[in-house]
């Protein structure tokens, strides 16, 4: 993971890949995506099985629509 001090600074990067632009958020937004129960729970003797139960199944449909979208 790269941490860049703004989108500007993180576009002149020579390593830059257009199609990741959309993964370029501020860390208050990650940090909310992170916070999805689905990183939360990790902690539980039982995670796996709670990811195959419904509150773990809508914890990752949560999940994956909070994630950005690669252009491409």
């Amino acid at each position: 993971m790269n941490f860049f001090r703004s989108e500007e600074h993180a576009r002149s990067w020579n390593g830059f890949d257009e199609s990741m632009a959309s993964s370029l958020m501020t860390v208050a937004r990650w940090a909310e995506i992170f916070s999805n129960p689905f990183f939360r729970e990790r902690g539980r003797t039982n995670y796996i099985s709670w990811t195959r139960s419904a509150e773990g199944a809508e914890a990752f449909k949560q999940l994956r629509s909070d994630l950005p979208r690669q252009a491409g």
